[in-house]
């Protein structure tokens, strides 16, 4: 692409045409609204942080203990924070040890209709973790909130991975 771009010739990279899908929205939705992002290396194989992220088990480890859910398409998981919030989940889209996709169907306000994708990519030391959390119609309080949680929850999953124990809702601040 920098020889294109310079001279007018020659062609985009393998790597440069990633790049550029990685950094062109999915829908026209995501052109419009607000995401949140993390990236993050852990040192375990897909296959462990897969689990993690799809069983009632591996979720209940980092998330939140209240938590049912079941690795199937369509099904709608229930996380519960407390006596007197959850949130429930439709699984959209489960790609085995690379893509699981969620969206939400009650919670806060500002996360109705958001969707939540955990992208899993092979890394010489681990598997690298991304994430983006898509639909947000606003930057507000609840949006930098939960960016913050996020980073704290992926800590959690993290450790989860790595050691066997994570920190799930209610000690996911400690």
């Amino acid at each position: 692409m920098k020889a294109l771009i310079i001279t007018g010739k020659g062609k985009a990279t393998p790597k440069e045409v990633e790049e550029e899908k990685a950094a062109t929205p999915d829908t026209p939705e995501q052109a419009t609204t607000k995401s949140i992002y993390h990236r993050l290396l852990i040192e375990t194989p897909a296959e462990k942080l897969y689990e993690a992220i799809t069983t009632q088990e591996g979720l209940a480890g980092w998330w939140t203990t209240e938590t049912t859910a079941k690795p199937e398409v369509g099904n709608v998981m229930r996380f519960a924070f407390g006596p007197d919030y959850f949130k429930e989940i439709r699984v959209e889209e489960l790609k085995p040890y690379s893509k699981v996709k969620w969206r939400c169907l009650k919670g806060f306000e500002d996360w109705v209709g958001t969707t939540l994708t955990f992208e899993l990519l092979p890394h010489a030391k681990g598997t690298v973790l991304l994430f983006h959390h898509d639909g947000w119609a606003a930057y507000t309080p609840e949006f930098a909130s939960c960016s913050f949680d996020w980073a704290l929850f992926f800590r959690s999953l993290k450790f989860l991975c790595e050691t066997g124990k994570g920190f799930p809702y209610p000690d996911f601040r400690k």
